[in-house]
Formats: C-alpha cells, sequence, structure tokens
C-alpha cells in the first residue's frame, strides 16, 4: 500500500517536473537516484582520460582519436593545403610520449599516417613544430616497427577493398540463423573460436575509432550462470549458460558529456558482429539485456571489479547450441515501420 502511493506520488511529481529540461533535472536531484550512477561514472571517466595522457600505455585514446581525424583529412575531397593545425601538435606529443610503449599495430598506424600527413601538408609555424618534434622522434619508432610485418596502415580508396566473398541473399540467410540460444550443451567451446569471433567484433565502426569497450570472459559454467544472475529476464535458463561475455564500456576515453553515449552505440554495433561471427563458427548465442538498477550495478562492478567509469553494456551467452532447445519466433517489424519518410519532405500524391 507504502508503495503503491509512493508510486502514485512520484508519477504527479513527474507530470510537473517533465515541463522543461531544468525541471526534469529537479526531479532526478530530489526525487529520484537513477542517473546518479552514471553522472559519477561520467566524470570519473572524465578524469581518468585526463590521468591516462601523462601514464605510459600500449593504446592511446587520445591518439587514436586524431590518428584517425588525420586520416578524414587525408581523404578530404578535395583536400586541404593545411589542416589539423588545431590539433597536430597535441597528437605529436602523445605519439612522442608513448612512442616507447604504444601496441606495435597501434604504433605503425599512427607513424604511417603521420608520416604521410607531413609529407604533404603545407608550412605554418604550428605545424612546423610539430613536424620536427616528429621527426626527431622518428627513429625511435622506426626501430621498434623493425621487427614488424604488417599491411600498409594509411587510408586507401574504395576499389582497394577485398572481395566481399558473400552476397546478400547470404548474409540475409546468416541474419535469419542468428537467433537468441537459451539451451546449450555441457560442450566446453575451445578458446580459438572465442578469439577469433572478437576478431571479427573488432573491426565493427566505433565513433573515431576510439573502441571504448572490452568483452569479459568467463568461460566457467558456474561462474558463467552466476554472473547471468545479476540480469533480469535470464530466470529458468542461466544456470544452463556455458560460456558469458560481459560487454563492458569504457568512459575514460571521452574528455566531454556529450560522448557518454558512444560506449553503448560502440560496443552494440562489436557485439552483433561478435554473434553473427559466433554463428559462423559454428556457436549459438544470446544477447542479455543489462537493467540500469543499483543493486545490480554494485554485483556487478564487485565481481568484475570494475572501476566507476567502467559501465556493464550487455552479456552475451554462447556455447554449443542444443538441437533439441526451442527458439522464440520473434517477429520483427516489417520494413514498412522501421523506414519512415523525412518529415519535412513535402507529399507527393498521384492524380
Amino acid at each position: 500500500m507504502i508503495k503503491q502511493q509512493i508510486r502514485k506520488f512520484k508519477l504527479i511529481v513527474s507530470g510537473f517536473c517533465a515541463f522543461s529540461p531544468f525541471t526534469s533535472s529537479l526531479y532526478y536531484t530530489f526525487f529520484s537516484a537513477s542517473f546518479r550512477r552514471e553522472q559519477h561514472a561520467v566524470l570519473k571517466g572524465r578524469l581518468a582520460y585526463q590521468q591516462s595522457l601523462s601514464e605510459q600505455a600500449s593504446s592511446s585514446i587520445l591518439l587514436r582519436r586524431n590518428i584517425h581525424r588525420l586520416e578524414k583529412g587525408l581523404i578530404m575531397q578535395p583536400r586541404r593545403a593545411v589542416f589539423a593545425e588545431d590539433y597536430i601538435l597535441e597528437t605529436v606529443v602523445e605519439f612522442c610520449h608513448k612512442v616507447t610503449m604504444l601496441d606495435l599495430a597501434e604504433l605503425k598506424w599512427a607513424f604511417a599516417v603521420l608520416s604521410e600527413y607531413f609529407a604533404i601538408v603545407g608550412s605554418k609555424p604550428l605545424i612546423d613544430k610539430a613536424r620536427q618534434q616528429f621527426t626527431d622522434f622518428s627513429p625511435v619508432a622506426v626501430a621498434r616497427l623493425a621487427q614488424l610485418s604488417l599491411p600498409a596502415s594509411v587510408p586507401y580508396t574504395y576499389e582497394n577493398l577485398p572481395t566481399a566473398g558473400v552476397g546478400y541473399d547470404a548474409l540475409l540467410q546468416l541474419f535469419k540463423r542468428r537467433r537468441s540460444v537459451r539451451w546449450f550443451l555441457s560442450q566446453p567451446v575451445e578458446p580459438s573460436l572465442v578469439q577469433q569471433a572478437i576478431e571479427a567484433a573488432s573491426l565493427a565502426p566505433s565513433a573515431c575509432n576510439r573502441q571504448p569497450y572490452y568483452f569479459v570472459h568467463l568461460d566457467d559454467p558456474q561462474t558463467a550462470a552466476e554472473v547471468a544472475d545479476f540480469a533480469m529476464g535470464t530466470t529458468g535458463f542461466s544456470e544452463n549458460i556455458p560460456s558469458l561475455l560481459v560487454v563492458v564500456g569504457d568512459l575514460s576515453a571521452y574528455p566531454e558529456e556529450r560522448d557518454r553515449h558512444v560506449i553503448y552505440i560502440d560496443a552494440a554495433l562489436a557485439s552483433m558482429q561478435l554473434m553473427l561471427a559466433l554463428d559462423t563458427l559454428g556457436l549459438a548465442s544470446c544477447p542479455i539485456n543489462w537493467p540500469d538498477i543499483e543493486s545490480r550495478e554494485q554485483k556487478m562492478a564487485t565481481r568484475l571489479q570494475l572501476q566507476p567509469y567502467q559501465r556493464p553494456v550487455m552479456l552475451i551467452a554462447y556455447g554449443y547450441a542444443d538441437p533439441n532447445g526451442g527458439i522464440a519466433y520473434s517477429q520483427k517489424k516489417p520494413a514498412e515501420l522501421l523506414l519512415q519518410p523525412d518529415p519535412q519532405k513535402p507529399v507527393v500524391t498521384k492524380n
């Protein structure tokens, strides 16, 4: 009875507070704590981002973002004689700071793009300063890259893309095959298959190529069942899950609040590719929604030792499907409902 009265009161208050963004913020300040963990995570992420700039690491968010920005400048049509003047110096400073620690593939990409940029860009005081600093540190990069054999890491033309090898019909068949499977065999999955699926997932598009996510791999059935129970919607089948991937978004990839939702977008894009890859490898999967409920967030954060700026995005159960296990039909909306016209485009009526 008391809970119903509280719910009714909150509904009335929310009706008043929904009047404007300002009054809405008052509601979530005084009447609901639902967004407090997210607000804390965003602020902690901003601080962690700033701290990362002074740390040695095998990957650099700032470098990944700015090298990608340089690539876009290099492929611009028409390409400007001078570009990236506002961020090239910070890019080179970050490159030089991390040149001895960067993952070799990331180092090769950054070095190749910077080399191409300085080869074609015009002269400006700030650019020339960055050019000289890059030249001074280039021997360090060259020495590290001498041990590496990787394909070119610079922009290329569309005609040089590899042949797809699959048409629409075959791709659609894969999409139809990929269903949410909840019943699995107790057969363990070879680690190499998971590695292959993750490699496929890593090729998903990502805003400024920051890839602000990672996958926590739980391949012990007891642990997988325990963590799956943290989520909602796993009642009745969590004990049958042989392996689990927890998709974690990392807000330390962003210095500004405006990008706080990108972890969910990028992680979802990668997760879809991962599940499709699993299917091609003979494995089944089931994406599991992660609810933003404080008690469950605390359990997950404790179990996975997450930092405040690391947020669970979803869970993915996977394994070898039980051939006799049921699969929900789950009728999907037709394209006619999903594809909406431009609301400002004049409607043309036929006579």
